[in-house]
């Protein structure tokens, strides 16, 4: 795959595990109770992807951000995305780990792109709405909101590897012959 040398029967075991740390970090941007949007001193004003509260000290009223249409699709297509993730990692695990059906690569491949649609749109829309409807000042998009993004970039990460691993049927077998750069005289 790389010139610079990859051990292709390790990658029977890396991207499974990949996605399994995207399946967590999706978790854990969709259970967050904060950590998707705090004002600037992060002291009267923050938000999840579910409700947002406002206040100061100990006195916090929080309201659902479900009365918004955008927030209700961001949600779907979160919960979704990580759905059809789990489907890809259950799917990998049995393609690679298990057996090797070099097959369902690509299909698991294309899931995991619908996956990074899913996912791009839901943090784009997200923002984009919070800033008109709710925008009160200076914000900082924190870490649960980092988390979405991560498992997205992951998710990236192993539908290139997923689409190009068929094509190195022979290496992830161990069947391949081992091909050497330098061959002395």
């Amino acid at each position: 795959m790389f010139r610079c040398g990859i051990a292709y029967p390790r990658c029977r075991w890396i991207v499974p595990l990949l996605l399994l740390f995207a399946i967590i970090f999706d978790i854990i941007a969709i259970a967050a109770k904060s950590g998707w949007v705090e004002d600037e001193d992060a002291k009267t004003h923050y938000a999840n992807m579910w409700q947002q509260c406002r206040g100061r000290n100990d006195n916090w009223e929080c309201k659902t951000l479900m009365d918004f249409s955008w927030a209700k699709a961001v949600a779907a297509l979160m919960i979704l995305g990580l759905i059809i993730l789990i489907v890809a990692f259950i799917i990998s695990c049995v393609a690679l780990c298990c057996t090797l059906n070099l097959t369902l690569l690509p299909f698991i491949g294309v899931l995991l792109i619908v996956v990074v649609i899913f996912q791009i749109i839901a943090l784009i829309i997200y923002p984009v709405k919070f800033n008109e409807e709710i925008f009160e000042g200076h914000y900082y998009y924190t870490w649960a909101y980092g988390f979405g993004w991560g498992a997205t970039i992951l998710s990236i990460g192993c539908a290139v590897l997923f689409c190009c691993l068929p094509r190195y049927e022979d290496e992830l077998t161990g069947l391949a012959k081992t091909k050497y750069i330098y061959s002395s005289a």
